[in-house]
């Protein structure tokens, strides 16, 4: 099945030094990206991570500090990476939990006004959990009948993760829509206001904390009546667009 696009959309992975969504970086970037026509633009990039990789974190995509001596820094490739999400949509597997945070710390860390959410993402792995409830290796042999080889290299997961979106809606005719907005949103697991999923709308479209003793609550609600926990996020170890939202509503307040 070809996909119904309306502009076109960036299916990306990321190999990184590790999990942590605020300190860890980007040792290797792949994208494929799909134009209405049907057309396709792929490219893997190594990034010298600036850091030691984990050997834990290289047993798992095969990259290791020798592999990545001469690639450049993030920042160096930072406005190309931008420019090539520019006016798309964005795919990926496991994208809206990692790889769009991590990659929005990147773009902060690199000084890039870069507004990622204006955009529409497509999880292919919510999908996946919400129908099949497994991982990309697993998907792939359900859904195209064969094994992933190459499995946690960035271009083979890039690429599996576009033909896993593909074979969902042949699977699926009568639960999926062959339509960007409508996976777009059936693909999110909570309606995240920021990427880390710190805050989320809740029924009401009211922003409410996702975490903590007041997790439910209505973040303006809290910010109001206790600055002290606006100035405590402000200063911990939460992510740099959770904290620029959080500056947001806290300058609507009076």
């Amino acid at each position: 099945m070809k996909l119904n696009l309306e502009k076109p959309i960036v299916f990306f992975d990321l190999e990184t030094t590790g999990t942590d969504v605020v300190h860890d970086r980007i040792v290797e970037f792949s994208y494929i990206k799909v134009c209405p026509d049907g057309s396709e633009e792929t490219r893997v990039q190594r990034i010298n991570p600036g850091k030691h990789i984990p050997e834990e974190a290289s047993a798992i995509h095969g990259i290791y500090d020798k592999d990545v001596v001469g690639s450049p820094f993030f920042v160096d490739v930072a406005k190309e990476f931008a420019a090539i999400l520019e006016g798309s949509d964005i795919a990926g597997f496991n994208s809206n939990r990692f790889d769009v945070p991590l990659l929005a710390e990147e773009f902060s860390r690199s000084n890039l006004n870069v507004d990622l959410h204006n955009h529409r993402f497509i999880d292919v792995q919510n999908i996946y959990h919400k129908l099949e409830r497994r991982t990309l290796s697993a998907a792939y042999k359900f859904y195209l009948g064969k094994d992933l080889e190459q499995a946690h290299s960035a271009m083979a997961d890039t690429r599996a993760t576009y033909q896993v979106l593909m074979a969902q809606l042949d699977y699926y005719p009568n639960q999926l829509k062959n339509d960007v907005g409508f996976l777009s949103d059936f693909s999110q697991m909570t309606h995240n206001v920021d990427f880390a999923g710190r805050m989320i709308y809740d029924e009401q479209g009211d922003i409410i904390f996702n975490f903590g003793k007041y997790k439910g609550r209505k973040v303006a609600e809290v910010l109001q009546r206790e600055r002290g926990y606006y100035e405590w996020m402000r200063q911990s170890d939460f992510a740099a667009d959770t904290k620029l939202i959080l500056d947001r509503i806290q300058s609507t307040l009076k």
